[in-house]
């Protein structure tokens, strides 16, 4: 049914893809009739997190890409830029509610011209942080898992020699 062609913006880094990534476009999606997801540059997140994704840019692209419910994927260079925000005419913009007191430009443009930002909580206990902690946390368990079925692939090949 048509929402009056309400047109909604998020954008992320969308690593290591997750339940709370999903529930942000789901969330996003059901607010307006077409959702433009944007996806930050490897290059963008390096400049404001200090670090790549783990997943390259073109493969986050195609993950949002396969959504259902999101309507056309960007790339993003510049984190909510003003210019994008006018070029799509983008009536809501949603995002993590970490943001809520921490300025960025495009934000700030459409508070000011009464368009509306929508601010979302996290997904309890997921995230991709704590995902890559997990993982940092379990190197010694996963690296020992993975040489015994190593292991055992050898000696059953050379069983059947």
């Amino acid at each position: 049914m048509k929402k009056n062609n309400i047109k909604v913006f998020t954008s992320g880094t969308w690593d290591l893809f997750h339940v709370g990534h999903l529930n942000i476009i789901n969330q996003s999606s059901i607010l307006g009739d077409e959702l433009i997801v944007g996806v930050s540059t490897d290059e963008l997140v390096e400049e404001y997190k200090g670090v790549k994704p783990i997943i390259p840019f073109k493969e986050r692209f195609e993950i949002i890409s396969s959504i259902k419910g999101v309507t056309k994927v960007v790339e993003q260079k510049v984190l909510t830029e003003i210019d994008m925000l006018k070029e799509f005419n983008i009536d809501i913009v949603t995002i993590g509610d970490d943001w809520k007191n921490k300025h960025l430009d495009g934000l700030e443009w459409m508070k000011k011209n009464g368009k509306r930002v929508e601010y979302f909580s996290y997904t309890d206990g997921v995230s991709t942080t704590s995902i890559k902690k997990d993982i940092i946390d379990n190197t010694y368990n996963i690296i020992r898992s993975q040489l015994s079925r190593e292991i055992s692939q050898m000696e059953s090949w050379k069983k059947k020699q």
